[in-house]
Order: C-alpha cells, then structure tokens, then sequence
C-alpha cells in the first residue's frame, strides 16, 4: 500500500515543489515514486518527460484516484492557496509537510494551513519543515512559539537557501553538493520515520 505525503501550505514561494521533488529523488534509489502535480502553474508537469528516476503525474481526474495509485511512495504538491480539494487531501494523506520560510508574515500565512489540518483531526501526522532558511540567520522565538498552539511537529533538519537546491531540478538532484545532500538525507529518515 502506498505512502502518501501531502506537501501543502497556503503560502506561495515556500519551495513546496522543490522540496516535493528532491524528496522523491532522494527515496526512489530504493523506492518506486510518484509526484502527484496538483498545482495550476504545473511547474513539476513540466519535468514529466525528463525526469527518470520517479513518475511525475499531472492530476486530472478525482483526488480519489490517487490512493489507487500503485508506488511506494506518493508525494503530492498543492497550488498555493487553500484549495476545495485539500480537506480531502489531508485525510488521505499519511503525513502531511508544510513547508515554510521563517519569517513573520510566514508564521501568519501558516496559521490558516494548520486550522484546516487541525479540523480534519490530521495533526499528529503533520511536520513543518523549515525551508530556505538564509545563511547567517536563526530562526526568531516568536516564530516557534507562534506554532506552539498547533501541537504541531517541527522537523529539527532546516533546509538550507542554497545554489544546489534551487537548481536540482534541473540537473536531477543535489548529489554534487555533500551539505545540501546531508540536509537532505537528514529531512528524508525525519520524513520516513513520521512514516512508521
């Protein structure tokens, strides 16, 4: 059966689809993976006929359809905003990523992402992975406390704002660059052992 990961946040420019495809490169050297390409600009569709280790799969039909769907793993990447589709999505999914840049007005765009998880009752299945995270800065206390009424988990691998990841998906992953793949490799056991 397979292992189905929302990757969501209301917010556009969080890195959703990058992160969506580095994880899905970095699981199908032993895995058989799909990304489910659910947002409107279609950024990872496009990548469809390149991409060779992992399916990337432009959903037209019902959100249903996915559970049927035979991988391993199924990541899915959602448009930037709260879309009619995602309470259903949320039940679906096996563990939800909301990824976020850590700033101020992200903490305020990351309330209403995890109100609508916590209300379909998925919050213990839920891991904010702090993304993009400029060199040099830490992450504010306001920022970690905002999220503290949540409950929600927080991944303890930051992801970077690095040259590598920006550019994987054009040349297929982050394999030339030994810090951005640590931090990729740290997120993915933190991504699989919410799995378990």
């Amino acid at each position: 059966m397979s292992k189905i990961i929302l990757i969501t946040h209301q917010k556009g420019g969080v890195g959703k689809s990058t992160l969506a495809f580095n994880l899905a490169q970095n699981i199908s050297g032993n895995s058989k993976v799909a990304v489910v390409d659910l947002d409107v600009q279609g950024s990872l569709s496009q990548l469809k006929e390149i991409v060779t280790d992992f399916d990337i799969i432009p959903l037209k039909g019902e959100i249903n359809e996915i559970s049927q769907l035979e991988y391993d793993f199924i990541f899915i990447d959602t448009p930037p905003y709260l879309s009619n589709h995602l309470p259903k999505l949320i039940q679906l999914a096996d563990l939800i990523i909301v990824p976020t840049k850590a700033g101020i007005l992200d903490l305020l765009a990351i309330k209403s992402t995890l109100e609508l998880i916590e209300k379909e009752n998925r919050k213990g299945n839920t891991l904010v992975v702090f993304n993009m995270v400029k060199a040099n800065t830490t992450l504010t206390l306001d920022i970690l406390i905002g999220l503290e009424e949540y409950n929600v988990n927080i991944a303890n691998t930051h992801i970077r704002d690095l040259v590598a990841f920006t550019q994987s998906v054009l040349v297929k992953g982050i394999k030339n660059d030994k810090n951005a793949q640590k931090q990729l490799d740290n997120l993915t056991k933190e991504v699989l052992t919410a799995l378990i």
